[in-house]
């Protein structure tokens, strides 16, 4: 059964830190991601990576709110898994975020695009307080 699981959602201060990880160890993916989303608004991308061992600069991309903040890698010799380390915390990163994967290796303009990805977590809350 295919099934991303995410972890290390909780809460934090602003300026904090936290790490979300993602795994599934059922299927074989090429590209995962992060996306997050707040009541009422529209889940939006955060962070893509290529997992292939062939990995170019295309093959990662943040969103500019993500940007010297957050850092999407995957977890060295586990497949299928991806960690998103998050800095400097604001309040407005408050959200569920969910982890997402794709089969393909997604080329760099579809790799922040929602419907590239046809399997998703059932997310994990972070919660930022000032």
């Amino acid at each position: 059964q295919v099934q991303l699981v995410e972890s290390g959602g909780g809460s934090a201060q602003a300026g904090g830190s936290l790490r979300l990880s993602c795994v599934d160890s059922g299927y074989m993916y090429s590209t995962m991601a992060w996306f997050r989303q707040v009541p009422g608004k529209e889940r939006e991308a955060i962070a893509a990576i290529y997992l292939g061992r062939w990995y170019s600069a295309g093959d990662i991309s943040y969103a500019d709110s993500a940007l010297g903040r957050f850092t999407i890698s995957p977890v060295e010799n586990v497949n299928n898994s991806v960690i998103l380390h998050m800095d400097k915390l604001k309040p407005e990163d408050t959200a569920m975020y969910y982890c997402a994967a794709s089969v393909y290796r997604l080329p760099a303009g579809l790799l922040l695009q929602r419907e590239a990805y046809d399997t998703w977590g059932l997310g994990t809350q972070v919660t930022v307080s000032s």
